[in-house]
């Protein structure tokens, strides 16, 4: 039995901070104590965490790796070890891939990928079609992470606009349904609207202008609607309004919602003043918008509205991205530089890291019932993140981890460091270096209907 003891840490977990000490063996936590508490087993690793902090590993519940078919942007074998560089022990991602994900054997066939190639812990959503409804129900709860539903076209069009569709969707599936809301007759509208003013060239701070609030809460408002009326267990991805904020509730525990929402680093992090600076590389759907929106998702985090931080991590070549409006593609890539950019907003007094570590770690897990993973107890996966939280360092070309090769944090200096990932209790990054022959495992949900 393979052991490590990870000595005199800061743990955060579970709305708490304390010194302790952890003794994992083969895949699991077996004992948590205080420091200098725990017995040592024989040929156990020692992991000296003095002035480090240790948290559960960050699940991401929305990535796009791009494979199959749009690998030469990432694949599940570079993206996963950017992830684990950046904490992330688990990822779940989307099926708008070449082909889409939109039968459970193509599903398979990406659960053989991520076995063969993650170094992370993966699922992967089935993506609902205006004529799937018969795989979608066929879907495996146990193994499937959720449906992705699109009722707004983005990056590979899987719009769903069908109300038949849509109503036998809410009204049947089971498993959590992941909406990305925006509504494509708004968006429609105003793209032909600066069309004609700009033609190609409209400029990128447009964006929030078309992509606009009214088209966001015009489709999240429709989606929580339906959801009202089947009882549909609903997370909608990506918030991106002050306006959107309304439609959820604080009132009662995260296991009980049946309404949950999602919000994304870079919605957190740029708002509209961004654009002058970046240009089309903060090009996303939905899109960033003002500085009042950002406040708002801010304090909705902070307040319990909103449940999950997650990335949408979805990178483009740097070619692609560098193109005229209507021709540079949606989407950024993240994994590698989410929670170092929490861990600044709580440098700069924006949320606790009880709450990053909530939002982050602990909700994913509650919200899609993953077994056994996204806490620090007793039993449960070794799935953990140790982070020095005053070791700063400036995102470079140098130690960018995607295939892509660019950031849009480049050239930003993160004061917290990412020193070692541990997955499934094997030490998977350590301070710049990937554990080479490791590979993660498929989710488990512990569902019950």
């Amino acid at each position: 039995m393979s052991s490590i003891v990870i000595r005199n840490a800061t743990i955060i977990n579970e709305g708490r901070i304390f010194r302790g000490e952890l003794l994992i063996q083969d895949e699991l936590i077996s004992a948590i104590g205080p420091p200098f508490t725990l017995e040592t087993p024989g040929g156990a690793e020692i992991i000296n965490a003095e002035g480090l902090y240790l948290i559960p590993g960050v699940i991401d519940d929305q990535v796009h790796f791009r494979e199959p078919g749009l690998t030469y942007k990432g694949d599940i074998y570079t993206e996963s070890r950017a992830a684990v560089a950046g904490g992330i022990t688990s990822f779940m991602d989307m099926p708008n891939t070449i082909p889409h994900t939109t039968t459970n054997k193509l599903l398979n066939e990406k659960f053989t990928l991520g076995a063969e190639n993650s170094a992370s812990n993966f699922s992967f959503y089935l993506g609902a079609t205006n004529s799937n409804l018969d795989e979608v129900l066929n879907a495996d709860p146990s193994e499937v992470c959720g449906i992705k539903l699109f009722m707004g076209s983005s990056t590979g069009n899987m719009l769903v606009d069908d109300e038949t569709a849509l109503k036998g969707l809410f009204s049947k599936v089971r498993i959590p349904v992941a909406c990305h809301c925006e509504s494509e007759p708004v968006i429609k509208r105003n793209s032909e609207t600066y069309r004609k003013e700009y033609g190609e060239n409209v400029p990128i701070r447009l964006h929030s202008m078309i992509r606009s609030r009214e088209a966001c809460f015009r489709s999240s408002s429709y989606a929580v609607r339906l959801a009202a009326e089947y009882n549909t267990r609903l997370h909608i991805l990506h918030l991106s309004t002050a306006d959107e904020m309304k439609l959820f509730g604080n009132e009662m525990p995260l296991a009980q919602k049946r309404i949950t929402g999602e919000v994304c680093v870079h919605h957190l992090w740029f708002d509209e003043t961004s654009y002058d600076e970046k240009g089309t590389l903060i090009k996303w759907n939905p899109s960033i918008k003002t500085r009042y929106d950002r406040d708002a998702l801010i304090n909705a985090t902070a307040n319990d509205l909103i449940d999950i931080v997650a990335t949408d991590h979805a990178p483009h070549t740097l070619e692609e991205k560098r193109n005229t409006y209507f021709k540079a593609p949606s989407g950024g890539p993240l994994v590698q530089h989410s929670l170092p950019a929490m861990l600044e907003l709580w440098h700069r007094k924006i949320f606790t890291l009880e709450k990053v570590v909530e939002k982050m770690c602990h909700n994913p897990a509650i919200l899609f019932n993953i077994k056994g993973r996204g806490f620090i107890r007793e039993g449960y996966k070794a799935d953990l993140c140790l982070f020095d939280p005053d070791d700063p360092w400036t995102v470079t070309k140098d130690n960018i981890m995607y295939k892509c090769g660019w950031s849009p944090f480049e050239g930003t200096t993160f004061r917290s460091r990412i020193m070692k990932t541990i997955v499934n209790g094997t030490v998977v990054y350590d301070d710049g270096v990937i554990n080479e022959h490791f590979r993660g495992q498929k989710l488990a949900f512990d569902r019950k209907f």
